[in-house]
C-alpha cells in the first residue's frame, strides 16, 4: 500500500491525535510555562523530613536527568531526525528506522521525559508530581499519536511494519551494538542541536537545588552548598554562550 492509499483509508483523527497536533504547535512555549508554574506554585518536601534523604533523592534526580540527556546526545549524534516539524506542524522527510530508532520509536522523547522526571525528583513536591507527571505523559503521548498518524499516512505499510517490530517507548537493547556499528558520531551536531535545551534544564536543576534547600533552612546552614548552586549558573551560561558562538560563526556545523 502506498502512502497516498494509506492516507485515503485512514479514519478521522481521534481526540488524542487532535490534541497532539495542538500541543505540537505550542509545545515550545507550553512546556516551559507549565514547568515553571509547577515549581513556583508548589512546595518541595524532604523525604522523611531528612536532609540526608533529600540529598540522596537529589542525586537520583540529577542522575535520571543526565541519563535522559545522554540518550538524547547518543541519538542526535548518530542519526539526525527532524523533530521540529514544518510550519509548526508534524512533518518528516523520511522514515528514520536505523540506529537507536531500530530499538525505540521515540528515543528523543524518552530522553525528554527522563529529564523532566529528574527535575521533578529534585524538587520532590507532591503537587508537582500529581500535576506534572500526568500532564507530560499525556502531552507526549498525544504528540506521538499525531506523529504516528502523519507517518502512517505518508509511508503506509512500511511504517506499520516498523511499528510491529519496534516498541514505542521502552527501548529494546538487544542488538544495539550491531545497529550502531559503522555509524559515525557527529559531536559538532550534538553541540549545535543540544546546547540550548541542555543549558535550560541544567540551570533549572541548579535553581531547584538551591530553592529546595533554602525552603527548609537559611543560607548559613549550608553556605558551601548554596554557593556551589549559585556558581553553577554563570558556568552554564558561559557554556551556552560558547556553544552559541560556535554555531553562529559556523565554526561548528551540522553534517
Amino acid at each position: 500500500m502506498t502512502g497516498a492509499e494509506a492516507a485515503a483509508e485512514q479514519p478521522a483523527d481521534n481526540l488524542l491525535v487532535r490534541l497532539g497536533n495542538v500541543v505540537f504547535r505550542v509545545r515550545d512555549g507550553l512546556f516551559p510555562t507549565v514547568l515553571v508554574l509547577l515549581f513556583v506554585l508548589t512546595k518541595p518536601e524532604w523525604p522523611g523530613n531528612s536532609q540526608r534523604l533529600d540529598d540522596v533523592l537529589d542525586v537520583v534526580g540529577v542522575f535520571v536527568a543526565m541519563l535522559g540527556q545522554a540518550l538524547r546526545v547518543a541519538v542526535v549524534g548518530t542519526v539526525y531526525v527532524i523533530r521540529g516539524g514544518r510550519n509548526r506542524k508534524v512533518y518528516a522527510e523520511e522514515l528514520v528506522s536505523g540506529g537507536f530508532f531500530a530499538h525505540c520509536r521515540n528515543p528523543l522523547y524518552v530522553g525528554n521525559l527522563l529529564v523532566l522526571l529528574g527535575l521533578l525528583l529534585i524538587w520532590n513536591g507532591p503537587v508537582a508530581y500529581l500535576v506534572g507527571v500526568p500532564f507530560f505523559l499525556v502531552a507526549y503521548s498525544a504528540i506521538v499519536a499525531a506523529e504516528e498518524r502523519f507517518l502512517r499516512g505518508k509511508f503506509g505499510t512500511p511504517f506499520d511494519e516498523y511499528c510491529a517490530r519496534v516498541p514505542r517507548w521502552i527501548p529494546r537493547l538487544r542488538g544495539l551494538n550491531a545497529s550502531l556499528a559503522g555509524m559515525q558520531f557527529h559531536w559538532q551536531r550534538v553541540v549545535i542541536k543540544e546546547y540550548g535545551s541542555t543549558a535550560s534544564w541544567t540551570i533549572c536543576a541548579a535553581l531547584l537545588l538551591l530553592a529546595d534547600s533554602l525552603s527548609h533552612q537559611p543560607w548559613g546552614a549550608r553556605p558551601g552548598y548554596h554557593v556551589a548552586c549559585v556558581a553553577a549558573l554563570p558556568v552554564i551560561a558561559i557554556g551556552w554562550g560558547t556553544a552559541r558562538w560556535l554555531k553562529k560563526t559556523k565554526r561548528f556545523q551540522d553534517v
